[in-house]
């Protein structure tokens, strides 16, 4: 498409067919780029099937194209979408790519995705509006606190660090005034069945602690 364009591959770690991880990561990523940043999310077992090819525009000026099938969630919770576009998969697509249903990541969204970053087309150009509300979303359970129990839900796990992040945020551990090296009850239920209960404290990093010792910290998210 063209040469002038610069190119960052980000991940290819993502499991196989899991759309959570991907839109989390999505998420993780978008906000560390500059406006007008084209991305490009290929996680779609969906390939050829009447699944949407969707672009969008993030209320922070970032554009997306990817499939309908729920990657855009968490930029959608978390930071809020301006308008969405329904790719014509027909004429917005790779020259002599017709015959292939299997391979949208090269032939639409890599290919859409070069053209806007290079400003061979406008957002507006790969195809028609369509309603917000009609994008495929997952399902998120927000955080929240009962008496002085802080409830959240595990987003992903960080396995190379052996982490699981959640989704309490940094600022209800201010309004209870929780500080390092608190010690904190954690229970993790998986549905309604405990699974783990330990006491760990709250620290700064994972230095803080001896080795093998279970801990709270905030994350790179400020979770």
């Amino acid at each position: 498409v063209s040469d002038n364009i610069f190119i960052s591959d980000l991940t290819h770690d993502i499991p196989p067919y899991d759309i959570w991880v991907a839109s989390y990561r999505l998420y993780q990523t978008v906000k560390y780029w500059p406006k007008g940043t084209v991305f490009v999310s290929v996680v779609d077992p969906g390939v050829g099937s009447d699944r949407r090819s969707i672009a969008c525009l993030t209320k922070t000026g970032h554009y997306i194209i990817t499939p309908d099938n729920g990657s855009l969630t968490h930029i959608l919770h978390y930071e809020g979408i301006e308008s969405v576009i329904a790719i014509d998969e027909v004429k917005s697509r790779l020259p002599h790519s017709e015959e292939s249903h299997t391979f949208h990541g090269r032939d639409i969204y890599a290919y859409n995705g070069a053209r806007l970053a290079a400003g061979q087309i406008e957002f507006e150009d790969l195809g028609q509006s369509i309603d917000l509300d009609s994008i495929k979303q997952l399902p998120i359970n927000d955080s929240r606190q009962e008496d002085d129990t802080l409830i959240g839900y595990i987003d992903v796990l960080d396995i190379r660090f052996g982490s699981l992040w959640t989704n309490i945020p940094l600022s209800y551990f201010k309004e209870n005034d929780i500080h390092h090296g608190d010690n904190l009850i954690v229970t993790i239920y998986n549905r309604e069945n405990k699974v783990y209960q330990n006491i760990m404290k709250f620290v700064r990093s994972f230095a803080d602690v001896n080795i093998g010792e279970p801990l709270v910290y905030i994350n790179s998210l400020v979770n």
